[in-house]
């Protein structure tokens, strides 16, 4: 190797180091020194969570096809709203869909027949465009597997998943379908129905935190002993404590159990503990979920997470996407407030079954 050789390389290093000196000087950090990950959030973005079929094992969308997906959702969006202004009457009987936006953020269509519709979507804020990563835009949130798809679900889990959210498979079509069905009903009363139905918890999960249709913002407050990790929807507050230890398997948490350390510049966050019902996509009580929050230059975080747990999917299952750094502010969400919908729900079974089973005596004969 030459002289003029090493020069070269010894440059190109000093000028990396440079760079990385200059980067991290750019974040902004407490008076310890650690990353500042203080503020507002938004995780809205239209890279879906699972890869598209089709895609295989492609990693990474182009400039441009990237930017083709934001087109089309604006067409969409704009087509939905045009539909939705120009007619804010109630929705006819037996439900209406909402033109222009047919499919939901898990690929179904949440408006069709037997469902109440909507007024208007100026309340949808699913993003308007896929997020990049050092200059790259991710075909899906999920990573690992490699083909960017959830592992599959181990038969147990597959049952007590159809088990715990039997209200929400079952297409409404009017009638108490249930009335014939051996064991407890879908309606029964409060604790019959989903936690996210009855307001417990989100359905875009605490630990890993997922992108929805709207309420995508997240809010952070840091203190030496503890991080505040604030979801939108439904107003979850997540407390993670500093260099702590988890609690033994008998406590359970509906948010899990969050301790937290620094790895370099990366806030790394572990939960355990779950309570049974409340882990994400039909998890069990033994998730175990570790959350990576690495802040960006420009004051974005890189939000990474690894889900384990062999009782319910064949293998780990890792993502990643960006918040967006945000002056907004995250008001309250007040899911269900004064349960009005709760209360409609279960009258609503009780009259339907009432129906059936008068129904059923008049087919009968009986008095």
């Amino acid at each position: 190797m030459t002289r003029r050789t090493i020069l070269v390389f010894l440059l190109i290093g000093l000028l990396s180091a440079t760079a990385a000196l200059s980067q991290r000087e750019q974040i902004k950090r407490t008076p310890s020194g650690r990353p500042d990950l203080s503020g507002t959030y938004d995780a809205a973005t239209l890279t879906p969570l699972e890869r598209p079929v089709a895609l295989g094992e492609k990693r990474f969308l182009s400039v441009d096809e990237a930017n083709a997906l934001a087109a089309e959702e604006q067409s969409l969006l704009a087509k939905a709203n045009e539909a939705s202004a120009a007619n804010r009457e109630a929705p006819p009987e037996g439900g209406a869909k909402v033109v222009g936006l047919e499919h939901t953020e898990t690929g179904g269509n949440e408006f069709g027949a037997g469902n109440v519709g909507g007024y208007n979507l100026f309340w949808v804020d699913r993003g308007s465009e896929a997020f990049a990563i050092d200059g790259q835009f991710p075909t899906s949130i999920i990573f690992d597997p490699p083909n960017g798809r959830m592992p599959p679900m181990t038969p147990t889990a597959m049952q007590e998943m159809m088990a715990r959210f039997s209200s929400f498979l079952r297409e409404n079509d009017g009638t108490a379908w249930w009335i014939d069905q051996a064991g407890p009903g879908p309606y029964d009363g409060p604790e019959s129905l989903a936690i996210s139905e009855r307001c417990i918890l989100g359905f875009t999960g605490a630990a890993p935190t997922l992108p929805s249709l709207y309420n995508n913002f997240k809010r952070i407050v840091q203190t030496e002993d503890h991080v505040m990790i604030l979801i939108e929807m439904v107003h979850d507050a997540r407390i993670v404590r500093m260099n702590s230890e988890h609690p033994g398997p008998e406590v359970k948490k509906w948010l899990g159990d969050s301790i937290g350390w620094w790895e370099g510049d990366t806030l790394v966050v572990d939960t355990t503990n779950f309570h049974p019902e409340s882990s994400l996509r039909g998890g069990s009580e033994k998730m175990h979920v570790v959350e990576r929050f690495t802040p960006q230059v420009g004051g974005d975080v890189l939000y990474s997470f690894t889900v384990t747990d062999p009782e319910t999917w064949t293998k780990p299952w890792s993502g990643e996407y960006m918040w967006r750094a945000s002056d907004e502010r995250v008001y309250e969400y007040a899911c269900h407030e004064g349960n009005y919908s709760m209360e409609g729900v279960l009258k609503g079974a009780r009259l339907l079954e009432a129906e059936a089973l008068a129904a059923k005596q008049g087919a009968s004969g009986d008095d």
